[in-house]
């Protein structure tokens, strides 16, 4: 058996209050994240172990895993001892790191040494493929040396309790006749040393996590995401259903979700956890009783007080293009007109009267999808983007806000549900957005502020979709197509699309350079009737 002993930070209950150690093995789903990665990780005898923990940290809640067991100060150890007397060795590991070596190596190593007592502590520096340098006394470099296999070698006996401690079974019940390993690792040596046991300490390559860190303990989250959300309550509880979830989440008891949070896996939300409208939550644990506030951004984080949490300030997209000239942008142009041709005068006294015609009808509305939105989410009633326009010139470009605030923060962390192809990023009920935006958005009239843009010439009714700059780099003949005229409200792509998993880009490429090359007044009015009806038909559905 490979008895794992979790010991107390400090004796001081104000700094182990708030510990992570303490998080992780105290409080449910979390705990049982941890015992499954410790029987994963633990290659010496994964089937056959306990984990003991001090007992004052035991609750009503968390004393039932069967690997679990809670000492204090005179617990006795043949009890704990007894079920594997007839074992050469007994293994005792340290709670606080998840560890992981080549154990076929380290147990012919502990035989070979013939001692009482071995503790052993994993270094990622004697791992294989490191490199060691070599100096003589006064540091001048003498080589360099490439670890071919993990490396075990003597070191100090260390000064707190190992990674391992191999205790051969004719001096254990000498070593802990009374007590467990509540003691300081000094203790415990000065006891060898009054029992006469001969003790020996050697470093091994490996890997090691300290579960008293933020990034220890996220490490232990489950790696893999599934594309389906995953609503699990610790031992049946039941999930708030009001929960936007992806990839896998656990729930503890009584969590209270708002309406419009957001949470990614891998997460853990311990019991009695409230997260108010709008918070998201990517990729990590919140400790019990912790209030996530409306807004608040927590990503890669161990919460285990509501004190934790600072609020974030959303980054600008416009950042740094100020500075930035046109001709920084833009190298090249797929196509020029004269300056009295369609596309450069009539098709702009076109977009001027279009624009002022749609802004007048929906004028009046506007004011009330304004009270909507602020109403049904938090942030801004208008979302600004810069985007590149003729000839690479950066605008900002409005439309009516459809997501939750901080939504462009989730994207890397949302990739792998990413269904299209190229540089877009496109999520079937994407649940970064919100209800009334989805609305919106369906129905088109999220776009109506881009008008305004038209009116200012930044852009056009009719052209391609506009794009910032990070997509426009990728392709650079598509780029010089598209920034050939001014990107459109609506476009050619728009209204033929398919939306083909795996064809959407070559589509919008495709698409794309067509309107550009061939350009006209019939093409506009086309794929504005196109448009039109489009948004008619969507309308009308919203309502069925």
């Amino acid at each position: 058996m490979n008895l794992i002993v979790v010991h107390k930070l400090s004796n001081q209950p104000s700094q182990d209050a708030h510990s992570l150690l303490k998080l992780a093995f105290t409080c449910r789903p979390v705990t049982d994240v941890v015992v499954k990665r410790l029987s994963e990780w633990n290659t010496l005898r994964p089937d056959d172990f306990l984990v003991a923990v001090p007992g004052e940290w035991k609750r009503a809640d968390n004393g039932n895993n069967r690997r679990i067991l809670f000492y204090n100060d005179k617990a006795a150890v043949p009890s704990i001892w007894s079920s594997f007397r007839e074992k050469t060795w007994y293994v005792v590991s340290n709670g606080r790191f998840l560890v992981s070596a080549d154990t076929r190596l380290l147990s012919k190593t502990v035989e070979r040494l013939g001692c009482d007592v071995v503790a052993v502590n994993i270094d990622p520096n004697l791992r294989a493929g490191s490199e060691k340098v070599h100096t003589d006394s006064k540091c001048n470099l003498l080589g360099f040396r490439l670890l071919y296999a993990d490396t075990i070698q003597p070191v100090p006996i260390p000064s707190d309790w190992p990674h391992y401690l191999f205790i051969n079974s004719r001096v254990a019940n000498l070593l802990f006749s009374d007590k467990i390993f509540s003691d300081a690792f000094g203790e415990f040596i000065n006891r060898c040393k009054s029992c006469s046991a001969t003790i020996v300490s050697i470093g091994m390559g490996g890997t090691s996590l300290d579960l008293n860190t933020e990034e220890g303990l996220l490490s232990m989250l489950p790696s893999g995401s599934s594309k389906k959300p995953g609503r699990n309550g610790s031992n049946g509880d039941s999930v708030p259903a009001a929960a936007r979830l992806f990839g896998e989440v656990l729930f503890g008891r009584n969590v209270d979700v708002d309406e419009n949070t957001i949470i990614t896996g891998p997460s853990v939300l311990c019991d009695s956890v409230k997260a108010a409208d709008g918070a998201i939550i990517q990729s990590s644990i919140i400790g019990p009783d912790v209030s996530i506030p409306a807004g608040a951004v927590v990503r890669n984080r161990v919460i285990t007080d509501s004190t934790q949490i600072l609020q974030q300030p959303i980054e600008s997209s416009s950042a740094g293009f100020s500075e930035l000239r046109a001709d920084t942008l833009y190298s090249g142009s797929f196509r020029t007109w004269p300056k009295l041709s369609y596309a450069r005068c009539v098709k702009r006294i076109a977009d001027v009267i279009v624009a002022l015609i749609v802004l007048v009808i929906f004028m009046p509305f506007v004011p009330v999808i304004a009270v909507i939105i602020k109403l049904s989410s938090r942030g801004p009633v208008f979302y600004k983007g810069i985007r590149q326009g003729l000839q690479g010139r950066p605008f900002a470009c409005y439309k009516f806000r459809t997501m939750q605030v901080g939504a462009h923060r989730l994207q890397d962390e949302l990739q792998d549900y990413n269904e299209a192809d190229g540089p877009q990023f496109v999520i079937t009920d994407d649940p970064r957005m919100s209800r009334v935006g989805r609305f919106l958005r369906e129905t088109y009239i999220d776009e109506i502020p881009q008008f305004f843009a038209v009116l200012l010439g930044q852009m056009s009714v009719v052209g391609p979709r506009p794009s910032p700059e990070s997509e426009n780099v990728r392709c650079p003949f598509w780029r010089d197509a598209r920034l050939s005229v001014k990107p459109g409200v609506t476009g050619l792509w728009q209204v033929c699309r398919t939306r083909k998993r795996m064809r959407d880009f070559q589509e919008w490429i495709h698409y794309d350079v067509e309107y550009v090359r061939n350009l006209s007044p019939a093409l506009d009015l086309w794929i504005c009737l196109k448009t039109f009806l489009k948004m008619l038909k969507n309308f009308v559905r919203q309502f069925q």
